[in-house]
């Protein structure tokens, strides 16, 4: 709802019409718990990953900065609802595993792109994939449930354009040719 509605705010400032995300941009359904907990420190270090900062708090606009500092005005994260989906008995929980697995991510470095972040379709574990492709139903057909690193990921399946072309058509041989004088 957030991505529409932005969209349509910008095209209408700019007088635009047509696809605003394009290839750029899907959502992703994300598992509570661990998963979402990886997740938010991945968009954490986006920044990180472009060059453009050291550490995330040093981006204005992160949610490093919101979820480590939470805001009483302006307010953009439900803290309480976050801390529950993270599985954390307190907020000042949530606030010291996500400083943790930053700065891991930063000391190892480990702020490189994730493909399970930024091109699948679900990311969690066996069975919640499981429900997520279940719920899909018929837009599931030809979609991939893999194992990487511990979780798992639904996403499409991957096939080398040419390959459901025929042997016939694979290579412009010398007899296809034709020299000009």
């Amino acid at each position: 709802m957030i991505a529409g509605r932005t969209a349509q705010e910008y095209n209408r400032r700019k007088k635009r019409k047509g696809a605003f995300w394009e290839d750029r941009y899907h959502a992703t359904a994300v598992e509570g718990g661990e998963h979402l907990l990886r997740c938010l420190v991945y968009i954490d270090l986006n920044m990180v990953r472009a060059g453009i900062v050291g550490h995330p708090s040093e981006w204005g606009y992160s949610g490093y900065n919101e979820i480590q500092n939470p805001k009483r005005k302006q307010v953009l994260i439900n803290y309480q609802k976050l801390r529950e989906l993270l599985g954390f008995g307190t907020y000042e929980e949530v606030k010291s595993a996500h400083e943790k697995w930053v700065e891991s991510s930063l000391a190892n470095g480990d702020t490189g792109r994730e493909e399970k972040w930024s091109r699948s379709i679900a990311v969690g574990s066996k069975d919640f994939i499981d429900r997520i492709k279940t719920k899909m139903g018929i837009m599931a057909t030809g979609r991939q449930r893999s194992e990487i690193g511990g979780s798992y990921q639904l996403r499409e399946g991957q096939t080398v354009y040419g390959d459901h072309f025929g042997a016939q058509k694979s290579n412009i041989g010398p007899e296809n040719a034709y020299f000009w004088s």
